[in-house]
């Protein structure tokens, strides 16, 4: 065993099996342009390898300090700024979101219909923090996964964010979005169902309203500086956009087109909104740094983000009855399967290794909808980052095919 080995408590020949598995069944057949993984176990580096091309039109290489949309793993980003304002005691998890957001006081729920003729009902409770964290707030995306997915709009509620203008695009703000969410019917009844939804975007702007200080700020002071994060942020700035990657669709005849043009992407442009569920663009190093913090319980290399308490209550199950998602979840779609997975705030995690059918037991996770995925398992020490730049995000099973050649290869 060599000494790398010795270290992580990982074999090296085994985890090489990573390389020839993305080479033969992804880079070679053209199903991504490009990725890069990073495994990391006891805080040191086991496996670090990039592949392919960032950007397939101009023929240039995906390095390792590519810069890449990583779209929802910006919430996991977004739930660990928020709770580091419940840390100082500026609310607590059961509060109402309408304490900061009164455009939220006279919410409604669906019950029936659509449009003029929708029957509501009074929330048996008001929309808290918790829910806001965990996706139970009875919010939804509206069109914008349709928009994703493919799959049509047909539930009122969801029409209803068309109607009213819900969106994250250019020219919005943080306020603007709170108020319109705050026009809408809820989906359900706080705290009884879990959907994917506009939550963690209401997260940043909460942080935002909880701080007093312009969220993207926040972040930046708050986790970026101290965790040396330097190529996290909402937009590309001029002097990085050479490293910007290209994003890729996978169209339904398997085919891949360019979608988001690196020299003239929008993320070239610093956005009026900011969202907090899916703004951010960044590299694996940084990325590595922020999932790192996380496995060593909210410190790293002298930096304290969160105690560690407040980390192991985020990482809790927090759907009511302590189910997993088959028994709470509604829609089509998020970055998860459900059999045996809990969520918490800002993570879904294994609860059920059995009804996951994988080999990791402890871990919380998240993904993005260009494929981008991590996990962080503390019971093992490990964590584990990919990035590459496909959507929609469920066109691959990476997480599952990643987690069998990682886990496999642990022989300590």
């Amino acid at each position: 065993m060599d000494a790398q080995s010795q270290w992580t408590g990982l074999d090296a020949d085994r985890l090489e099996r990573i390389t020839d598995h993305m080479e033969r069944n992804y880079i070679a057949t053209g199903k991504i342009a490009g990725c890069q993984v990073q495994v990391t176990r006891h805080g040191h580096t086991a496996y670090a390898k990039s592949f392919g091309h960032r950007d397939r039109e101009r023929s240039t290489p995906w390095t390792d300090d590519t810069i890449v949309r990583i779209y929802s793993m910006t919430k996991p980003i977004t739930s660990v700024a928020l709770m580091t304002l419940f840390e100082q005691g500026r609310f607590q998890l059961d509060d109402p979101v309408s304490r900061f957001v009164p455009e939220w006081k006279q919410h409604r729920v669906w019950v029936s219909g659509e449009g003029a003729n929708m029957v509501t009902e009074a929330p048996n409770r008001p929309v808290s923090f918790r829910d806001m964290l965990c996706h139970t707030g009875g919010l939804t995306y509206g069109s914008m996964l349709a928009n994703l997915t493919g799959l049509p709009i047909e539930h009122p509620v969801d029409k209803a964010y068309d109607e009213i203008g819900v969106r994250r695009g250019e020219g919005e703000t943080l306020d603007d979005f709170l108020a319109k969410l705050g026009e809408i019917p809820l989906r359900y009844q706080p705290g009884e169902r879990w959907m994917y939804s506009l939550a963690t975007d209401v997260c940043g702007a909460l942080v935002e309203r909880v701080s007093g200080v312009p969220f993207d700020q926040y972040l930046r002071e708050v986790i970026f500086e101290p965790l040396g994060m330097t190529d996290t942020a909402f937009h590309v700035p001029a002097d990085k956009a050479d490293r910007f990657a290209a994003n890729y669709s996978r169209l339904p005849d398997k085919s891949v087109r360019l979608s988001d043009d690196p020299a003239k992407s929008p993320y070239l442009r610093d956005p009026t909104f900011k969202s907090g569920g899916g703004g951010l663009v960044g590299t694996m190093a940084d990325y590595v740094r922020f999932a790192e913090m996380l496995c060593r319980g909210g410190e790293l290399d002298g930096a304290r983000i969160l105690g560690p308490r407040t980390l192991d209550l985020m990482t809790h199950n927090h759907l009511k009855g302590g189910v997993d998602l088959t028994e709470m979840a509604i829609g089509s779609f998020s970055e998860t399967a459900n059999a045996g997975i809990g969520f918490g705030l800002g993570f879904a995690m294994t609860i059920d290794q059995t009804a996951t059918g994988g080999l990791s037991s402890g871990d919380y996770y998240w993904g993005g909808a260009a494929s981008t995925i991590f996990w962080v398992d503390p019971v093992e020490d490990l964590t584990v980052v990919f990035m590459t730049q496909l959507m929609p995000s469920a066109s691959f099973d990476f997480r599952g095919q990643l987690k069998s050649l990682v886990y496999s290869a642990i022989v300590d």
